[in-house]
């Protein structure tokens, strides 16, 4: 597995413009990946989000101030910076990309694939904006990918689990584990994980919504 995996650390940037669920544990679980992977050596590629400061080449209504400036993300500034906790190495790669998606823009895919990379563990921020529209993109670059459920966060917690449900119903062949689980699977041990198998599986309807949350988070950690 390790040979042909990379782990995609997505936006964890000092930008504080954004309110983040359980910031906190997601630092640290993400620390704890990061720190396993360079143990295994499994190359890291960081993105940021980087808007230009002058505000050109915005994405479309993406908010200015009265000088046309970017809000958030502008470049120059050090909230563009990976988080000191989580701050990249000289081996890794730091990606900046200026839309949503890693992909966008950008050559990630062309340097993945030129190491041999097939398969994409990510984590990061937000899950249902940055982290979902790259997932959605590795998927049809032919990835093989796998999204660690609480090493990445969203602004709200029905936000979160929102894109996990809608990931998982359709990138079919993703896997989603906890920090724990795919631990215990890089140290050959045995883990658990929810793997898409086929469409729509999380299907709910709006009253539901707690219900299949309690039920996907027992997935992600009972053997069945």
């Amino acid at each position: 597995m390790n040979q042909d995996t990379a782990l995609l650390v997505i936006d964890m940037q000092k930008e504080d413009g954004f309110p983040i669920e359980r910031f906190d544990q997601l630092v640290d679980n993400a620390a704890s990946l990061i720190d396993r992977a360079r143990q295994l050596h499994i190359p890291i590629f960081y993105t940021r989000h980087v808007n230009d400061a002058p505000g050109r080449d915005l994405a479309l209504g993406e908010p200015v101030d009265d000088q046309g400036r970017p809000t958030t993300y502008r470049s120059g500034t050090s909230a563009i910076e990976i988080i000191d906790a989580l701050a990249p190495r000289d081996a890794d790669v730091v990606i900046d990309k200026r839309r949503y998606s890693a992909f966008h823009g950008t050559r990630l895919a062309q340097m993945l694939n030129r190491r041999g990379i097939k398969h994409l563990v990510v984590i990061g921020v937000l899950t249902d904006v940055c982290v979902m529209s790259s997932l959605f993109d590795a998927y049809q670059h032919d990835f093989q990918i796998s999204l660690v459920a609480d090493a990445c966060s969203a602004t709200t917690e029905g936000a979160h689990y929102s894109a996990l449900f809608i990931l998982s119903n359709w990138l079919y062949g993703l896997e989603l584990f906890t920090t724990e689980q795919l631990s215990r699977r890089w140290n050959n041990e045995p883990a658990t994980s929810l793997r898409t198998a086929e469409p729509d599986h999380l299907a709910f309807q709006p009253d539901e919504f707690p219900q299949v949350v309690a039920r996907f988070q027992r997935r992600l950690v009972d053997a069945c």
